[in-house]
């Protein structure tokens, strides 16, 4: 087993990171919340029933799109066209979905951030390409501390004219804000999936990435920094007060 150096990998050095964040946006599925298995399991079920086996290159391609988006890759890379439409493939998974979210459990590492940085008085935001409904579902076990975000932004929100990786979503958490003196590149962005990390960059924001382990590591590329876990995030790595 690798030691937790050769497990958590960076792209920049502490020491060349920006020094001058004052925000922070999180994304949710796979970042926040341990949700992604569930669209795993649901993706897995309805596949099966064309005789036909879910996998991570796949998934790494409708990580963080909104659903209609992902249901449109569902169905072209499964040779499903013609035999499933995207909308289908939405309702079937909704109806699995609607019974695992309730359950969704914080990922490691998440109260003990977003309690520092509320602590700290640092102004945090959710940008999550979730419709309203789901993110209601997902968060019920977790409102307490989710009530320290200063706002959430939705993937159903009218400013998010464009899923990732178009920039709409952070540009929308950014403006949510209210601060007429905020520049993007005070912002620090913590992400888990590819599309998420270039919507950041295309915000002109600085992005953390925390991918899944069975990622391909070449799609992390694209992220400031990379760590196998939000435990081995340093706050002061980017100017925020230590832990």
């Amino acid at each position: 087993m690798e030691d937790g150096e050769e497990q958590k990998q960076r792209h920049d050095d502490a020491s060349s990171c920006p020094a001058n964040i004052t925000h922070v946006i999180f994304d949710m599925d796979g970042l926040l919340l341990d949700t992604e298995k569930f669209y795993t399991v649901s993706q897995e079920k309805i596949l099966s029933n064309y005789g036909k086996t879910f996998d991570w290159s796949l998934k790494a391609k409708m990580m963080g799109k909104k659903a209609l988006d992902a249901g449109q890759i569902f169905v072209k890379e499964t040779g499903l066209e013609g035999i499933l439409s995207a909308e289908e493939f939405i309702k079937q998974r909704e109806a699995i979905l609607h019974d695992l979210f309730p359950w969704s459990e914080l990922m490691p590492g998440v109260e003990r951030l977003v309690l520092h940085l509320h602590a700290c008085r640092v102004p945090m935001a959710i940008a999550t390409s979730s419709h309203r409904r789901h993110f209601d579902l997902k968060t019920l076990k977790h409102q307490e501390l989710l009530s320290h975000m200063h706002h959430v932004v939705v993937g159903d929100d009218p400013a998010v004219k464009h899923g990732k990786p178009a920039p709409d979503i952070f540009l929308a958490a950014a403006q949510q804000f209210q601060d007429p003196n905020l520049k993007p590149h005070q912002i620090l962005v913590f992400e888990d999936a590819p599309t998420g990390v270039e919507a950041a960059r295309a915000a002109d924001m600085h992005v953390v990435m925390v991918p899944d382990e069975n990622l391909d590591k070449t799609l992390c590329k694209r992220a400031d920094q990379v760590l196998s876990s939000l435990l081995d995030f340093k706050p002061s790595d980017w100017g925020l007060r230590p832990f």
